[in-house]
């Protein structure tokens, strides 16, 4: 995903704080700058950037984070630092999420990143995650039919947050994700039949239990995160993050059901050829199978793409501070 600015570097006023804001994941790490505007309330995105680092590789069979991993993240957070720096930026806030909080090593990893990189990172809990993320979600819009269903896949869970602009109604963390499914699932890629259709009764049981709390907000449900903004970039025709191509793009079902035929009948090198970066390219048949059995049970037609998620939800959190 390339840096994208929006304003010079240096452009900062009284008004607005320049923030940093970095949502450590189980696969990706993702960072925004954004000015936050004291008088209106809102955020405005400077650029958007993510780093695939594989933090939760072998943590869902360890729980810990091997050296390799914990290397890919130091080399990313000082590569945002200076990022940061040249930026100009105030203050950085960043937060860990699945593969970190599952880790029994977490204060060895939280402990490195602030020796090396002088960056503290905020281990967030899965309820913390999950409200942090819907409010990231639907920051700047206004016309969202209410109430309204947040989804979250990412590597290691995946969150469901019901709610309306007044707040959240109910909220979980979900144990499933695209790294944890793939691991404990797909033993070789394509995946064969077998453990396919058993990574696919888990997610059903898993989603069933969900019905009764969620159900309500079916017919408006928004989606975050990388597996269901791959899906969104394919179906464009997309081979960078264009968040205004993007952002409130509607994925419908048999978009994904398509590209969920295409990912498991092929190998990883074929997956990346048709246009999927290459670190998400072996686990995003998880991903979309975690996205396709949700919808399917659900009954949800369509899903709105946020292009946003947990890292605006830290920024407007630093807002609401202000």
């Amino acid at each position: 995903m390339d840096l994208r600015a929006r304003s010079s570097p240096n452009h900062i006023t009284r008004e607005t704080l320049r923030i940093a804001t970095i949502d450590i994941g189980t696969n990706t790490a993702l960072l925004l700058i954004a000015d936050l505007d004291k008088e209106t309330r809102s955020i405005r995105a400077l650029c958007n950037h993510h780093e695939i680092i594989r933090l939760g590789k072998g943590v869902d069979k360890e729980r810990r984070i091997n050296g390799e991993a914990i290397e890919r993240l130091v080399n990313c957070l000082r590569f945002y630092r200076s990022f940061a720096e040249r930026y100009r930026v105030e203050t950085i806030r960043a937060v860990a999420t699945s593969a970190v909080r599952d880790a029994q090593n977490r204060e060895e990893v939280l402990a490195i990143a602030k020796s090396e990189c002088g960056i503290e990172i905020e281990p967030l809990s899965g309820e913390a995650e999950a409200e942090l993320t819907f409010q990231g979600a639907i920051a700047g819009w206004n016309d969202l039919p209410e109430p309204f269903l947040v989804i979250d896949i990412g590597g290691g869970s995946t969150e469901l947050i019901l709610g309306d602009y007044g707040g959240i109604w109910d909220k979980t963390s979900l144990d499933i994700g695209s790294v944890r499914l793939t691991e404990r699932f797909f033993k070789s890629h394509p995946p064969d039949a077998p453990c396919f259709n058993e990574a696919r009764r888990f997610l059903a049981e898993t989603f069933a239990k969900e019905i009764s709390r969620f159900i309500a907000g079916r017919e408006s449900v928004v989606g975050v995160a990388g597996t269901i903004i791959s899906l969104a970039q394919r179906a464009q025709g997309l081979r960078a993050f264009d968040d205004e191509k993007l952002h409130g793009y509607a994925l419908s079902h048999s978009i994904v059901d398509s590209e969920l035929d295409f990912f498991k009948s092929h190998r990883i090198e074929e997956i990346i050829e048709s246009g999927t970066e290459p670190g998400r390219a072996d686990i995003i048949t998880a991903g979309a199978l975690i996205l396709w059995e949700f919808m399917r049970v659900f009954g949800a037609k369509r899903i709105t793409v946020s292009a946003q998620g947990l890292r605006y939800g830290v920024a407007a959190r630093e807002l609401r501070r202000l």
